[in-house]
């Protein structure tokens, strides 16, 4: 499993003192963008490919709070992938200073090209490195019915 330590800053703290919804968001993306670059699949990669990561949606569930003054843990694991690449889904799980899992989000998303701005397929060179990723108990294969799994679209003001 990939996993990265953070230190929980004064400015990752809300008003009620305990760690702020933006902060896990910071850190998950932190985590992952750490696995991207560590498996060749950095901004270089990206520029060259033309392509980017876009998040559908990201499901956050506390379940303790946490607060200032210890070090955090998350983690990272592939919980689905499309064949061609261009779905994904992650699961991060968040650990406190004695590996107690205070929080957890499953995160969808996909690739898109950067120049005409639609979902693509992800090269097969940055697919193979993205499947070296540990996989969950409960991995499947995405398909796009997937990415609308929980049925929600616009609704447009007027």
């Amino acid at each position: 499993m990939y996993i990265k330590e953070f230190e929980i800053r004064w400015s990752d703290i809300d008003a009620n003192r305990h760690l702020a919804n933006s902060a896990y968001i910071n850190f998950m993306s932190h985590t992952r963008m750490g696995f991207l670059m560590d498996n060749g699949l950095g901004q270089r990669e990206m520029l060259h490919y033309n392509i980017g990561p876009v998040v559908f949606y990201e499901h956050i569930y506390y379940f303790k709070e946490v607060f200032v003054g210890k070090p955090i843990t998350v983690s990272l694991q592939l919980k689905g992938l499309s064949e061609d690449g261009m779905y994904f889904e992650f699961l991060h799980n968040f650990y406190d200073s004695h590996g107690k899992n205070f929080a957890s989000c499953e995160i969808m998303g996909g690739w898109i090209d950067m120049k005409e701005r639609k979902l693509t397929a992800l090269p097969e060179d940055l697919l193979g490195r993205l499947i070296t990723l540990e996989r969950t108990s409960d991995f499947k294969t995405l398909t796009k019915e997937d990415t609308r799994k929980h049925g929600k679209s616009p609704q447009h003001l007027g």
